[in-house]
């Protein structure tokens, strides 16, 4: 009996012996916490883990273990990434895109397995483009995939009635969200862009210099010639093709539409002077003459069939008292489809249909004069404006209650084309004026953006 309880003394005290660190304590687990995440793509992120303590013993492995379900634990997919405390970064691989994965660091110590904080991120959706085939196919997204609130949908859609809208787009990531239409218009009736169709001009301007035809910073009378205007010769020639974008040729706004040489007449250096001016519809002879086609040819060659607006879209040329306007008509569609491509940074699909480079430049600030103009984009979130047909400076944003990295074409009688990068989305609205008459922008839009965030804050 002395021996047994010799011998079952030596196998506790080895037990306990092995049971302990070297400084004779029992050891407990790591203490560990998940690094946020960051660099999250579309099948791909990065996070890591921070080990503060290694509980007594030494961390034999640590990593990140990732799920769709809450709760991750190392019997997930998990990345290894060495042993040892302090702090350690992992990256994320094989993901799903459009898809919510739970996270949480752990670290592996004799005493067990311990897991930080549980953090969660979904990977990003790929853009949507709708095909070239002229079908009515176009994939849509619901408000409940989004988690916007449902309860907003229709006060905006009783306000949209309201303000005599004829259609409404909501595309996020090119999936349509919101399509409505109302007083008898259909998705294929044909409707005015009227001002906002200048992001048209403006882009078909950029693909001519893509091209090699011409150069923004050229005269406009390199390619027109000179006596374009009614301007003295020396003042003329101080117009760029830059300038028409931009509107501030320093010809005179107050002389109506008409682009006739007589009625183009000087009033300011260009360059000084900003103004709300047809002027820059001379940007479309610019590409007739050095494309040697005509404008419609060039514009559906190079834009229109290459993002599949509708065939049966078309320029007017305005007579009369409005002579020299040029006007886009098309369906709501087709508008969708052109602020997608600028949504994408000029590409549709894989083809670039504009460079990236002159996109940027033309949804940014053009100019010294107005900051909330690029080249013949508006743009939100500005610290002061101008606004058509007076030179009074106007402090704030555009639109205070829009998001402020949004870039519009804005049209009169409140065609609208706002482009939200931030939130991968473009908003529609075509149709009669809001209230009453008006030109690019009215306080119509102030209240639309009201009713708009409410779906998604």
């Amino acid at each position: 009996m002395k021996k047994n309880s010799i011998i079952f003394l030596v196998v506790l005290f080895t037990f306990l012996s092995c049971s302990k660190d070297d400084n004779g304590s029992t050891p407990v687990l790591p203490t560990i916490t998940t690094n946020s995440i960051s660099d999250i793509a579309f099948t791909t992120a990065i996070s890591g883990g921070n080990i503060t303590n290694d509980g007594g013993a030494t961390v034999t492995s640590r990593g990140i273990c990732w799920s769709t379900s809450p709760n991750p634990t190392v019997t997930n997919t998990t990345s290894g990434n060495g042993d040892g405390v302090g702090i350690f970064n992992s990256s994320l691989n094989g993901l799903i895109e459009n898809t919510t994965y739970y996270v949480r660091a752990f670290a592996v110590n004799s005493a067990g397995t311990a897991y930080g904080n549980e953090l969660s991120f979904t990977t990003n959706e790929t853009m949507y483009f709708p095909p070239n085939d002229g079908s009515s196919t176009w994939t849509t997204k619901s408000i409940a995939d989004l988690g916007w609130n449902q309860s907003s949908v229709q006060p905006l859609l009783d306000y949209l009635d309201l303000k005599h809208t004829k259609s409404f787009i909501i595309l996020v990531n090119g999936r349509i969200v919101m399509e409505n239409y109302f007083n008898g218009h259909t998705a294929t009736t044909l409707w005015q862009w009227n001002s906002a169709g200048k992001t048209l001009t403006s882009t078909i301007t950029g693909i001519a210099q893509q091209e090699g035809l011409i150069n923004i910073n050229n005269k406009v009378s390199d390619y027109l010639g000179t006596g374009w205007t009614s301007a003295p010769l020396a003042k003329e020639n101080l117009i760029l093709c830059k300038n028409l974008l931009s509107m501030n040729s320093g010809l005179d706004d107050t002389l109506g539409d008409d682009v006739s040489p007589s009625n183009l007449q000087y009033i300011a250096d260009a360059g000084s002077r900003w103004a709300y001016h047809n002027v820059y519809v001379k940007l479309q002879d610019v590409v007739e003459q050095a494309s040697g086609q005509t404008w419609n040819a060039y514009f559906n060659a190079k834009l229109r069939n290459k993002i599949g607006m509708s065939t049966n879209g078309l320029w007017y040329n305005a007579t009369g008292a409005n002579f020299g306007l040029r006007l886009y008509y098309s369906n709501t569609r087709s508008m969708a489809r052109f602020g997608l491509l600028a949504l994408n940074k000029g590409k549709w699909n894989s083809d670039v249909i504009i460079n990236e480079a002159y996109l940027n430049q033309a949804s940014n600030t053009s100019q010294s004069i107005n900051q909330a103009y690029g080249y013949l984009w508006w743009l939100n979130g500005k610290t002061s404006y101008h606004l058509p047909q007076t030179q009074l400076q106007f402090n704030g944003s555009l639109i205070a209650t829009g998001p402020s990295d949004m870039f519009m074409a804005l049209g009169k009688d409140d065609q609208k084309i706002y482009v939200i990068p931030s939130k991968k989305m473009v908003v529609i609205r075509m149709g009669e004026a809001a209230d009453s008459s008006n030109l690019a922008l009215s306080n119509f839009d102030e209240t639309l953006w009201t009713k708009i965030s409410a779906l998604y804050q």
